[in-house]
């Protein structure tokens, strides 16, 4: 989900019994005020492959080649490259960011009108269409060989809700910069509408892109990759898990025999259903690592449309206990320059170490390991659980 950049209500609204009618009207009306506040908010403009950017290189400016697996149908607009419209297909591209030299961690240098200007903002170029699987793969295993053999892992984010293109690709884009992550990038794009106004169009976009979600692995595991991360945000981690389950990425990226780390930030999921799907995975492949803050205002927003169920991304280490995670409490992470949902990638602290567990391979191997205590030594993180055995 992409962070609000407007005003959000700073405490949740009254939850159980004893509101009457009046009170209960009340609160009806702070919400509507809420859901149209959020509407009058929209993104900035679109930025794949903009007319107008300066050609060349910018001193001291850092390019990212990003790989994109997507849902979404094309888009023929300028700076789109995909819209918000569904697509039975899998669509796969490749684009390149540039980010400017003055680039501050944790932030996203976006340009509010067009065309952008490198030297203070990012840029995305270079924008290429794949029509072929064995050309989208070859293009990964050309990006794979420039690394050095012990960086030859491919990354596979998934976003979360509210999210377009431009959205997504910055973002990847921006944790891969501040992570200091040396290996492949890939973006796995479902059809946000990028509207706050529309969450269920949004998480029916996301279950539909299951299947598509498995095809993009399969993809992946056919490329010359050491090792696999899977980095899910938000409503992107309900994706993930319900993947998990009707598969186990068993024939996707499980198979592969090289699958790390599942990682779910912020997990937009009822915490009754993420207990249900853990229960149904049999052959659980990669360490699930999730990432938690009880002050997330997008999730509590969340939790209100969907009737005050809580959800997994704001619950307590306590009521995630015996599902056989790690839980990472980021409750006391308050630099965060994209609010409190993005923490993840916003703050400049937990990027960094995000970035150093994946490089020393640290959220590999057994989940007892002291590794990733020792790598969020000296950051305010509250709770790790270990799995039962």
């Amino acid at each position: 989900m992409t962070p609000p950049a407007c005003p959000s209500l700073r405490h949740p609204l009254p939850r159980g019994p004893g509101c009457g009618p009046g009170r209960g009207r009340l609160r009806l009306l702070a919400l509507a005020a809420l859901v149209m506040l959020a509407a009058g908010c929209g993104h900035p403009p679109e930025l794949i492959g903009v007319a107008g950017v300066p050609p060349g290189p910018v001193a001291g400016a850092t390019e990212r080649r990003i790989f994109i697996a997507t849902t979404r149908a094309p888009a023929a607009g300028p700076g789109q490259l995909y819209s918000q419209r569904r697509s039975g297909r899998l669509g796969l591209a490749e684009v390149t960011v540039s980010i400017p030299p003055g680039h501050v961690a944790g932030r996203i240098e976006r340009a509010r009108r067009l065309p952008p200007d490198p030297r203070r903002e990012m840029t995305v170029a270079a924008a290429t269409r794949y029509t072929a699987d064995r050309d989208f793969i070859a293009a990964v295993d050309a990006e794979l060989a420039r690394r050095a053999p012990a960086d030859r892992e491919v990354l596979l984010f998934v976003h979360g809700y509210n999210n377009t293109p431009s959205d997504s690709v910055l973002r990847l884009a921006q944790f891969v910069q501040d992570s200091g992550f040396r290996g492949v990038p890939v973006l796995f794009s479902w059809p946000s509408a990028g509207r706050r106004t529309h969450y269920v169009y949004d998480l029916n976009s996301a279950l539909a892109a299951r299947p598509l979600l498995e095809q993009a692995s399969s993809l992946l595991i056919r490329t010359r990759a050491g090792g696999f991360d899977v980095f899910a945000h938000s409503m992107g981690a309900l994706l993930v898990t319900e993947v998990m389950v009707q598969s186990d990425l068993q024939n996707t990226l499980g198979s592969s025999g090289h699958l790390h780390n599942v990682m779910l930030a912020a997990p937009d999921i009822d915490l009754d259903l993420f207990r249900a799907q853990l229960g149904q995975i049999r052959n659980r492949r990669g360490n699930v690592f999730v990432f938690v803050s009880g002050d997330d205002r997008a999730l509590a927003l969340s939790r209100r449309l969907s009737g005050g169920v809580d959800r997994v991304g704001d619950a307590t280490a306590a009521e995630l206990a015996g599902l056989n995670v790690t839980v990472i409490d980021l409750a006391r992470v308050g630099d965060s320059a994209s609010g409190t949902h993005a923490k993840f990638a916003a703050s400049p602290e937990v990027v960094k170490l995000i970035g150093a567990a994946l490089g020393r391979d640290s959220f590999s191997g057994r989940a007892e390991a002291p590794a990733v205590v020792d790598i969020l030594d000296g950051i305010p993180v509250l709770e790790r659980l270990l799995p039962q055995p």
